[in-house]
C-alpha cells in the first residue's frame, strides 16, 4: 500500500459513458417516432378502407337505382346523379303551378309509382343499415315578381321551396302502404326547401332559370359520416 494523500478512484460497472446514454436515448426516440408512424398508418388505412367502402357503396345504390327506374327517367323528365344519389325531377311545369306548392296530378301519379319502388331499394338488406337520410329537395329560379329585390325574392322563394317539399314528403308518405317500411321511411326523411342557393347555370355562367325550378330526393349514407369522424380526428 502506497503512502501519502493520493488515492485511485473506484470505477462504478454500472455508470454509462456519454455514448451509451445518447445510443439510449436515440433508440427511445426511434421507439417513439416507429410508434408514431405506425398509428398514422393505421389511421390512413381505416379512412382508405372507409373511404373504398363509401364508393363501393355509393356505386351499388346507383346502380340498382338505375337498374330500377333506367325506363322510366326519360318520360318522367328526370335524371339520376351518380356523385351524389340525387334524383332529380326536372320538369317545373309538371311538378307545380306558379307560386303555388300545391301537387299536380301529373306528378302525383309519377310519385305514387316512383316512390314506393325508390324506397324498395333502398331497404334492400346491403343498404338498409348504411342510410342515414333520405332527402326532399325543393330547388326555385332566383325569380319572383317583377321589381322585387335579390333579397326579398330569395326569402319568398326560400318560403315557396320549403312548402313545396313538405307538400311532397306528405305526398310520399301516404304511397307507403307497408308499416315497417313507412315507419322505417320516417326515421329518415326530412324536407329541405332550399330557395335559389344551388341554381342551375348555363354553360356561359347564366342562370338556366327553367332548369334551376326542380325536385330532388337525394340518399346520405352513413359512410359519409365516418369519414368525417376520421377527418376530426387526423386534424387533431
Amino acid at each position: 500500500m502506497s503512502k501519502g494523500n493520493t488515492f485511485q478512484e473506484e470505477e462504478n460497472p454500472f455508470s454509462l459513458s456519454i455514448g451509451d446514454a445518447m445510443a439510449a436515448l436515440l433508440l427511445v426516440f426511434v421507439l417513439i417516432l416507429s410508434a408514431i408512424l405506425l398509428e398514422l398508418e393505421e389511421t390512413k388505412e381505416k379512412q382508405n378502407l372507409v373511404i373504398t367502402e363509401y364508393k363501393n357503396l355509393k356505386n351499388e345504390i346507383y346502380e340498382k337505382l338505375y337498374e330500377e327506374f333506367k325506363d322510366d327517367l326519360g318520360k318522367w323528365g328526370a335524371e339520376l346523379e351518380r356523385s351524389n344519389l340525387s334524383f332529380k325531377f326536372n320538369e317545373p311545369d309538371v311538378l307545380f303551378s306558379t307560386n303555388s306548392s300545391v301537387l299536380k296530378t301529373e306528378f302525383k301519379e309519377i310519385l305514387s309509382d316512383f316512390f314506393p319502388r325508390y324506397i324498395s331499394v333502398l331497404r334492400r338488406d346491403e343498404f338498409i343499415e348504411s342510410i342515414e337520410e333520405i332527402r326532399i329537395e325543393g330547388h326555385t329560379s332566383s325569380e319572383w315578381i317583377y321589381n322585387a329585390s335579390e333579397d326579398y325574392a330569395y326569402v319568398e322563394n326560400m318560403r315557396l321551396s320549403q312548402d313545396r317539399t313538405r307538400s311532397t314528403l306528405n305526398f310520399v308518405l301516404e304511397q307507403i302502404t307497408n308499416e315497417n317500411a313507412r315507419q322505417w321511411t320516417k326515421s329518415l326523411i326530412t324536407a329541405n326547401g332550399l330557395s335559389s342557393s344551388q341554381l342551375i347555370v348555363n354553360e356561359d355562367g347564366t342562370e338556366n332559370k327553367q332548369a334551376s325550378r326542380r325536385v330532388e330526393f337525394r340518399v346520405r349514407t352513413d359512410a359519409e359520416k365516418r369519414i368525417d369522424e376520421l377527418l376530426k380526428i387526423i386534424d387533431e
